[in-house]
């Protein structure tokens, strides 16, 4: 994909929360009765949870912007479960597919073999299941009995959801007790809020969680929408911030997301900021200045924000990298590898990584996703800026995330160039097919 340096403008509605959306249809479909959620916009990793809750005995029914969900009843005695290349699929429902006492057989594709899983196993061997291997492809089986345990709270808290995710269909209390500091401290407080929403208590104190032998999955009364998307919002936020005005609707400032931070973030290199009494936001272009990042609580954002730096007066200083090294690329290297194309410093160690801004993005570079949407989707906000069109290579990574992330950045009358809009429409038609929601 051909990208030519544009100036983008105006409104666009957020997608549903892809976050959000795994947690919410897990416990749609482990609760007491059916439901029917508003999904206007779906996924490729969205789509795989569903497809794996049918797996293990969900019954899911897509129409056009919704999804019905009947919970299982009597799980699957065996399964295949096919996390494609998401990390919250597989390590949510290892534990949550041993719970159901069901032999499943993990599969995924890409980078997702290689991503660390072997504590989380440790664990629910200890809870009784039994697993054949350390990393995908593996088997596991069930039941899960209740207890106490230990879990590292520093690779993943996608591994203290997932066993939270198990705990109503255990017969016994489960008690667990963090070793290790919690990184992605907000994405446990969103478990934790859909947990509740489907009266589902956690009593937590410090680094211990607890939940009740008798906590069971009920569907709320009245709630059917999903909250909007911050992390793929930021990258529309961050185009206002270098381009031309941009406005969101349909964010929630309360949100437990932790890429609402992006909020406060732009704000400190110091674009214009406004929100709105009825949610939306508008970020308007200002000059910027470097500052200095901690992305423990916001893995994803890393490359937009790199992306901003490199347009900011000064070095910009991010912190507690060393996880963005395992994620769908090593995101240090790759968004090094897209600055770097055109012609923007970067260093990094085991632990910071450092982007000196410059006056202008160089294009006439071809750059690769890597197979990694957040790089793609990061590659093109920064083509628009370049001085000469960009080659993005990889570009389908997208539907990861945001199948239609290039029709919607480039809306005619607000791209530049027709030939743009047509080959990015095009091309996300060759590559995505139809999208559910759209």
């Amino acid at each position: 994909m051909i990208l030519s340096p544009a100036t983008i403008s105006g409104t666009i509605a957020a997608i549903p929360s892809k976050s959000a959306a795994h947690r919410l249809f897990i416990a749609a479909s482990l609760a007491d009765r059916p439901s029917r959620w508003q999904l206007s916009a779906s996924s490729i990793d969205i789509d795989t949870t569903l497809a794996c809750m049918q797996a293990l005995g969900a019954e899911i029914v897509r129409e056009s912007e919704s999804v019905s969900i009947t919970p299982i009843t009597e799980a699957w005695r065996a399964a295949t479960i096919d996390c494609q290349e998401s990390g919250s699929t597989l390590r949510f429902l290892l534990p949550v597919s041993a719970a159901l006492g069901t032999s499943a057989d993990f599969i995924g594709r890409g980078r997702l073999p290689e991503r660390p899983i072997a504590e989380i196993l440790r664990v629910l061997e200890q809870l009784g299941a039994t697993t054949t291997n350390d990393h995908l492809p593996l088997t596991i089986s069930g039941p899960l009995h209740g207890g106490a345990v230990e879990l590292p709270g520093h690779i993943s808290s996608q591994y203290l959801t997932g066993l939270l995710l198990a705990a109503p269909l255990l017969d016994e209390d489960l008690d667990i007790t963090l070793s290790t500091p919690l990184q992605s401290r907000p994405y446990i407080d969103l478990t934790l809020d859909i947990l509740r929403r489907f009266g589902v208590e956690v009593r937590e104190d410090g680094s211990h969680f607890h939940v009740a032998a008798d906590a069971r999955y009920v569907l709320p009364e009245g709630e059917t929408a999903i909250e909007g998307d911050w992390s793929n919002a930021a990258f529309f936020l961050a185009a206002g911030a270098l381009s031309a005005p941009v406005t969101m609707t349909g964010l929630d400032l309360h949100s437990s997301q932790g890429d609402k931070a992006i909020v406060d973030l732009l704000r400190g290199f110091g674009a214009t900021v406004d929100c709105h009494e009825d949610g939306a936001i508008t970020v308007s272009p200002a000059p910027l200045s470097a500052q200095t990042i901690s992305v423990k609580e916001i893995p994803d954002a890393l490359p937009i924000l790199a992306v901003i730096a490199a347009q900011a007066k000064g070095t910009t200083v991010f912190t507690d990298i060393e996880r963005l090294r395992l994620k769908e690329s090593d995101r240090i290297a790759t968004t090094t590898a897209l600055l770097e194309a055109m012609g923007v410093h970067c260093e990094s160690d085991a632990h910071e990584m450092r982007v000196t801004g410059v006056t202008q993005l160089h294009g006439g570079c071809t750059v690769s996703s890597a197979g990694d949407h957040r790089i793609a989707m990061a590659a093109a906000i920064a083509a628009l800026n370049c001085d000469a069109p960009v080659t993005l290579t990889g570009a389908e990574a997208v539907r990861k995330s945001y199948p239609h992330f290039f029709p919607r950045l480039f809306i005619p009358g607000r791209c530049l160039r027709w030939h743009l809009v047509l080959a990015a429409i095009i091309g996300c038609q060759r590559f995505y097919g139809e999208s559910h929601g759209e």
